[in-house]
């Protein structure tokens, strides 16, 4: 009998069979323990701002103090959440997956225990370094499932931290009023660190890792460039547009972001392959995350404030913050309705059609806030809408990502994908509050014409990104991308060579995986 041709499969992609005597857990079981460590991380993102003014009063600080509890938190998550990605593709997703866990637990206990503000940010930096659990959870999700299972999987997995997000705003009033605002971190904290448990218990030990190390130079410069960048556009509203420390932070962010790409060039051990980052597959997805998420977060913040405004301003309905909440209620099931079938959807029409279909939705609803908000059904349709529209193309991008690059790329890709969506995000908010502040009324309140051009600019980020993506590779007819190795190139430094078929049909833009 002739011997068996051994694998043409590299060594860190192999994964342990049955026959080895190795038992894996069933993959809706890791999704399962996923899903819980995501949405747990997601309502920490979202819990507190709703209520920032109770907590100013109950520390007795001032407003410009009690906002550096969500500066804080987003400044650590965007540096952290590509560096947790690079780090777990390096040593392995599940161990680094539960460190992210352990981290969001312990930043939680600490901030319900805060009796000051300063304890309360450093809490809140702890939290941040959990922000690698989505990034994680996809290597994991690429690592698991069948090829046939990552799109779908991948697109909920991203949906439902939105879906967080937004019932974080739903149910911020509600804690606060049947307990006080001290369970906005205790809920989260048992839910985390239930889900590192659970992880260590049932999500197997990553089989593709990227042999290598961790270079800590473009890391340093990297989270440089991202703290100067956020600095300036979170604090741009409050300290001015041309002031100049609002400039100075400008153009340390470009200095540096400058310095950054050209030691990743170099670097024999790139935190961020640019190899990988101008991959067309991976460049015009950032592009249309970085559009959408000045658009998405931006209507997560201000739809709520739109409706807490007094009657007496001529357009509020001086709703409570429960109230206010209950508005985004259709956002957060639409989202997660829409996620559930984006996979499908990308199976049969291809990636960047349900991206563009998802955006002319969320279109429609911006349409709807600028021209109908006079009644509460109006804003109910518009925040339906969006949630339809914005799950579809976030979950989309989402598969993307992860079927654009090699699988020990997976993390890092991830990381970078959901940065750029912060920064799009920040971008958006500064420019929202420094659209509606600008003319205020007698009485010290935003004018209806400034929530009316604020929405309308968030309409035209959409429109953009339509056109973005037009920019994006076509469906190759349900074949993915394989990988070959660039020669001279760091590892990871891989580039798409000729396609392959992948089991199941799974169209290379729904997200399926690379054929080997």
């Amino acid at each position: 009998m002739p011997r068996d041709r051994p694998s043409r499969r590299p060594l860190q992609e192999r994964r342990p069979s049955m026959s080895q005597g190795t038992r894996r857990t069933h993959h809706q079981v890791v999704f399962v323990v996923l899903a819980a460590g995501i949405l747990a991380f997601s309502l920490l993102q979202s819990l507190l701002t709703p209520v920032l003014p109770t907590v100013q009063s109950a520390l007795h600080t001032s407003q410009s103090t009690v906002t550096w509890v969500l500066t804080a938190y987003l400044l650590s998550a965007s540096v952290f959440t590509p560096i947790m990605g690079r780090i777990g593709d390096v040593v392995g997703r599940k161990p680094v997956f539960i460190v992210a866990m352990a981290a969001l637990s312990l930043g939680a206990l600490l901030a319900a225990l805060a009796g000051n503000v300063t304890v309360l940010i450093v809490a809140r930096i702890v939290q941040g370094v959990g922000g690698g659990v989505l990034p994680l959870a996809f290597g994991v999700i690429r690592d698991e499932f069948p090829k046939d299972k990552v799109s779908g999987a991948v697109g909920l997995i991203a949906s439902l931290t939105a879906v967080g997000a937004g019932t974080g705003v739903v149910l911020a009033g509600p804690i606060v009023n049947a307990f006080d605002y001290h369970w906005l971190f205790w809920i989260p904290m048992i839910l985390t660190a239930a889900a590192a448990v659970a992880a260590q218990l049932l999500v197997p030990a990553s089989s593709v890792r990227t042999p290598g190390r961790i270079s800590w130079q473009p890391a340093l410069l990297m989270s440089a460039w991202l703290v100067a960048l956020l600095m300036a556009l979170s604090k741009a509203p409050r300290w001015g547009w041309g002031s100049g420390k609002v400039i100075g932070l400008l153009v340390a962010a470009v200095v540096l972001g400058f310095l950054w790409v050209r030691v990743e060039k170099r670097s024999a051990a790139p935190l961020v392959d640019m190899r990988m980052m101008r991959l067309p597959a991976v460049w015009t997805n950032n592009l249309v995350s970085l559009l959408l998420g000045v658009s998405m977060y931006a209507l997560f913040a201000f739809v709520p404030q739109f409706v807490q405004t007094p009657v007496s301003s001529g357009y509020g309905f001086g709703a409570s913050v429960t109230q206010s909440g209950l508005i985004l209620l259709p956002l957060t099931v639409m989202m997660f309705l829409s996620g559930l079938v984006s996979g499908r959807l990308a199976g049969r029409l291809g990636g960047r059609a349900v991206i563009g279909l998802g955006l002319l939705i969320s279109l429609s609803s911006v349409v709807v806030l600028v021209l109908a908000h006079g009644a509460k059904w109006e804003l109910y349709l518009a925040t339906g809408l969006l949630g339809a529209g914005f799950g579809l193309a976030f979950s989309a991008m989402s598969s993307l990502i992860v079927g654009a690059v090699p699988p020990e790329q997976t993390g890092v890709a991830g990381g970078m994908n959901t940065n750029i969506r912060n920064v799009g995000g920040a971008i958006g908010a500064a420019l929202m509050t420094s659209v509606v502040t600008a003319d205020l009324a007698p009485t010290g309140l935003p004018r209806e014409s400034g929530y009316t051009h604020g929405f309308a600019m968030l309409g035209g980020a959409i429109v953009i990104a339509l056109f973005a993506v037009l920019l994006m590779p076509r469906s190759t007819g349900g074949r993915a991308p394989a990988h070959r190795r660039v020669p001279g190139a760091a590892p990871g430094g891989d580039i798409p060579s000729e396609p392959v078929p992948v089991r199941g049909g799974a169209a290379a833009d729904g997200g399926g995986r690379p054929g080997h």
